[in-house]
């Protein structure tokens, strides 16, 4: 027996304003999250983004081509629901950050993780600040409270649709750092995604490359490039 699938039902997805932001309406029905909860996204740009995708369905409805539909949905079922526990979650990781955690050999590998990292630790002090300090090998060194405290309380201060995005930055790269600086525009995104990937580059380098290593990590990619996007547009209006 197959499986049975949703099928497209309608023949015009629209943004409509309401009192708190805005929807999609599919022939004049709102759309719901799969909690049944009204999909009110906080801005027109991400509504119109929503309605794209789901103006590009043809017969069978296909969610693995809808993400932004997929952090909205995210964002109001689970961040909103818990938002503190997504927040502390993803602020644990600054005492584990990726860029803190260096090589102490080849002296090759050690000069490219203090090139590309240590300007995003300098520029965390200044902006955000909070001095993260980096430390040869991979053994856990607790890093600094206050440093600490004071990226949790910028993690806590986002909205449920920015921390929905932010998770994705900061999970898929491995740092709270980056994740900030995607935020900040300092460096293009696509930048920042290389620098998260810096240590896998230089094995490829050594090594050669590894063709299912590299799809998996294109897909990774993707999640970062549309995370940080789906960020931008929870500020747009």
């Amino acid at each position: 027996m197959s499986e049975w699938k949703a099928k497209r039902f309608w023949k015009e997805a629209r943004v409509i304003a309401v009192n708190k932001g805005f929807t999609v309406e599919l022939d004049g029905r709102s759309i719901k999250t799969p909690a049944k909860r009204p999909l009110i996204l906080p801005t027109a740009p991400m509504a119109e983004l929503v309605a794209e995708e789901w103006d590009a369905q043809e017969d069978l409805i296909k969610p693995q081509t809808m993400p932004a539909t997929k952090t909205a949905n995210a964002a109001i079922d689970k961040v909103a629901t818990q938002h503190a526990e997504v927040a502390d979650m993803l602020a644990a990781y600054g005492d584990a950050d990726l860029l803190c955690y260096r090589a102490d050999h080849p002296e090759g590998l050690v000069a490219r993780q203090s090139e590309h990292w240590d300007p995003l630790l300098d520029w965390a002090a200044e902006r955000l600040g909070a001095r993260l300090e980096p430390r040869a090998g991979v053994m856990h060194a607790p890093q600094d409270p206050e440093a600490l405290r004071t990226l949790r309380d910028r993690t806590h201060a986002q909205n449920a649709f920015e921390l929905a995005a932010f998770h994705d930055l900061v999970s898929l790269s491995g740092s709270l750092i980056i994740g900030f600086a995607a935020t900040h525009d300092i460096r293009p995104v696509e930048a920042l995604w290389d620098i998260s990937r810096l240590d896998e580059s230089w094995q490829a380098e050594q090594w050669g490359k590894d063709e299912e290593a590299e799809a998996m990590a294109a897909v990774k990619k993707a999640g970062f490039l549309h995370a940080a996007r789906m960020f931008t547009l929870c500020r747009a209006d």
